[in-house]
């Protein structure tokens, strides 16, 4: 290829397509990975970002991905299969001699997290610096969307039903982290060998963020403590079935909130992203209209 890219992968993702946007707005040219043509993908095609379609759980997808990229954006889902990814991602862009990788990893990943998600995003982190590609990691906070994945409870019943006792979190938003991701992509190099943890402006409790919620939207809205197996039933129920291994990673961070791993706030966002996080309410005020 004539022109080197930034591959950015999950680009459909709440991460990615903002990471995309970001990008093209900065006159980068932009490969997005994507696992299926859709509105979505012809959306990001229609923005100017080139279009392909692979699986980060096969090789030969993801080198020919790489193939003629100078950076990229690497991101899991809560799924098994995230360390084979992560080898074949970093042996492709090994061979694709890419500058940087930029991995999404997240708040609970270290060793000894009885999470199998969490450990498995340590074990993530510790292969692609193995490899000895140019790695940044990023560890990121509960994600602001939270108050929009759970939205169902609050329209049908005024709840927000969550595992999470006592403890603290800053959420933060998927728009802010893309500026993060965006910016470490286009210049890397003050940044490589760095792990950076990615929270929002202002910590809350569970049942502040219900407050919020409420106020912002101008509905009664109840924090409930639901454990993990009880508010997995209550989901299944009301069709939203993850898996086994995302309840599994849900019940154990909840153990991790309640013990502080999620606690404290820092300025990463802004310092590197270009602009301060945006504040929830600003968050929930912004998508007010899918609380209807």
């Amino acid at each position: 290829m004539s022109e080197s890219k930034i591959l950015v992968t999950g680009a459909t993702g709440k991460t990615g397509k903002d990471t995309v946007k970001f990008l093209l707005e900065r006159g980068q040219a932009v490969r997005a990975m994507v696992r299926t043509n859709d509105d979505r993908s012809e959306a990001l095609r229609k923005q100017g970002a080139e279009i392909v379609l692979g699986d980060l759980r096969n090789f030969e997808s993801v080198r020919a991905a790489l193939e003629g990229t100078r950076s990229a954006y690497f991101v899991f889902p809560i799924q098994p299969g995230i360390l084979e990814a992560t080898a074949y991602f970093a042996q492709a862009a090994k061979e694709a001699g890419v500058q940087a990788v930029v991995n999404m990893s997240q708040a609970s990943a270290r060793r000894e997290a009885t999470s199998h998600a969490a450990q498995n995003h340590w074990l993530s982190e510790r292969v692609f610096d193995w490899s000895g590609v140019p790695t940044v990691h990023l560890r990121s906070t509960l994600f602001s969307e939270w108050v929009l994945y759970w939205r169902g409870f609050i329209k049908a019943a005024g709840i927000l039903p969550l595992p999470f006792t006592k403890g603290r979190v800053a959420l933060v938003a998927a728009e802010d982290q893309a500026r993060v991701i965006a910016n470490i992509l286009i210049a890397p190099a003050e940044h490589v060998g760095k792990t950076y943890p990615l929270v929002g402006a202002k910590e809350y409790t569970f049942p502040e963020i219900a407050e919020e919620i409420s106020h912002v939207i101008g509905k009664p809205v109840r924090y409930q403590v639901t454990d993990a197996p009880a508010f997995a039933k209550l989901a299944k129920e009301n069709g939203i079935d993850l898996g086994d291994f995302f309840w599994q990673h849900l019940g154990e961070i909840a153990i991790d909130f309640q013990n502080g791993i999620f606690a404290g706030t820092n300025d990463l966002v802004e310092k590197i992203g270009g602009q301060p996080p945006i504040s929830l309410p600003a968050f929930i005020a912004k998508h007010r209209a899918e609380f209807d």
